[in-house]
């Protein structure tokens, strides 16, 4: 693949099945996340971005994760994470405590409260993802956009990409996640 445009040239402009396929993926990540966030807020008073941070929280093995660790998982900006942590700490859901190998590290710990939250959370919003998009596609369509994503995310981060891959990969879990340095 290259560049849209070379040196001075014309751009590369999408043909029309290009911009067909362009235009269905902006509707998709455009509409897809609010359908999410407006069930989560409805059903569980939490934003779709909160409960991806429970999530992954609850994912590990000890309800921790080291902060950077976890801005990874959620792909989120540290200062957007620590502002959500923040509110999940008001809350009492989760707990910031300092890294148990380096005391210079901070992780976040999910609380009792906060796994009850996620547990009392899930159900609706694992519905919610198969009437929006799981049982929409048959078996083969389903491979075909997990590997789709997985193409696109190695574009966009390799850290993401690395996680899609695990997340997606038969026998694998997000638990697996690289340390936090």
């Amino acid at each position: 693949m290259g560049d849209a445009t070379t040196g001075g040239d014309e751009p590369r402009w999408l043909d029309r099945d290009e911009l067909g396929a362009w235009m269905a993926l902006m509707q998709v990540l455009v509409a897809l996340p609010t359908k999410l966030d407006t069930q989560l807020r409805s059903d569980s008073r939490l934003r779709l971005y909160e409960y991806h941070v429970l999530a992954a929280l609850s994912d590990q093995p000890t309800r921790s994760i080291g902060m950077k660790a976890l801005s990874v998982v959620t792909n989120g900006s540290m200062s957007r994470l620590s502002h959500v942590v923040s509110r999940l700490e008001d809350r009492g859901w989760v707990e910031r405590r300092p890294h148990p190998t380096d005391g210079r590290l901070t992780e976040a710990h999910l609380t009792d409260d906060g796994h009850r939250t996620i547990a009392d959370a899930a159900p609706a919003h694992v519905a919610s993802a198969r009437a929006l998009v799981i049982d929409r596609l048959q078996p083969q369509q389903i491979s075909q956009l997990r590997d789709i994503c997985q193409t696109i995310a190695a574009g966009l981060d390799d850290n993401m990409s690395d996680l899609v891959s695990r997340v997606v990969e038969p026998g694998s879990h997000p638990r697996e996640m690289p340390p936090d340095r």
